[in-house]
């Protein structure tokens, strides 16, 4: 393509354009109003949900001010599972929470894109499949200003201390202390 051709459909596209990024502008207010309307009326207007999140199970969901969420979000609560999400915290692409007891998301917590963060583990059983075996679950607790990189697994029981870090990819099975810097499967801290 010459480049006055493409200067030509540039500056002819550009009134599609402008309209396009208001009908996005639309349809953020739209996953907002969507998301207010799922938990209870009680999303402030602060937080900028770039989409709907996907939402299963009994929906005990709290979230904070000042939250940027973005898209294909995953959030499931069953049983007496309930998630907390502090202000100021953002949750990238594809995050999943899934609370049979209970996630805690303190103030101005990050998570990486398509990290999985999961308080529950089927049970086994020589009777049953595992599908239909139940779940053991332990509380999940992310304190403030936490940073969780693309890809990581939090699993049920851990706390990860305030200001702490964990690598891309790793998978939390322990505690991890404040301002600690953890990396690997299983996550070990390799900086205090």
């Amino acid at each position: 393509m010459s480049y006055l051709l493409k200067k030509t459909l540039v500056a002819a596209l550009r009134p599609l354009a402008i309209v396009s990024d208001k009908l996005d502008s639309i349809g953020r207010l739209w996953a907002n109003a969507r998301l207010n309307s799922a938990l209870g009326g009680n999303v402030h207007p602060s937080v900028v949900v770039l989409n709907m999140p996907e939402l299963h199970g009994t929906r005990q969901i709290t979230l904070g001010n000042n939250l940027f969420l973005y898209r294909d979000l995953y959030w499931e609560t069953q049983e007496s599972g309930r998630i907390s999400i502090g202000n100021d915290v953002v949750l990238s692409r594809g995050v999943h929470l899934v609370a049979y007891s209970e996630i805690i998301l303190e103030d101005g917590v990050m998570i990486g894109e398509y990290s999985s963060i999961r308080d529950a583990n089927h049970q086994r059983s020589a009777e049953g499949s595992v599908r239909h075996s139940g779940h053991v679950s332990k509380p999940i607790h992310i304190c403030r200003n936490a940073w969780i990189g693309r890809g990581v697994t939090i699993l049920g029981g851990v706390t990860i201390g305030e200001g702490a870090v964990i690598g891309a990819n790793a998978v939390v099975t322990k505690n991890i202390p404040a301002g600690a810097v953890a990396v690997g499967i299983p996550a070990q801290v390799i900086k205090s």
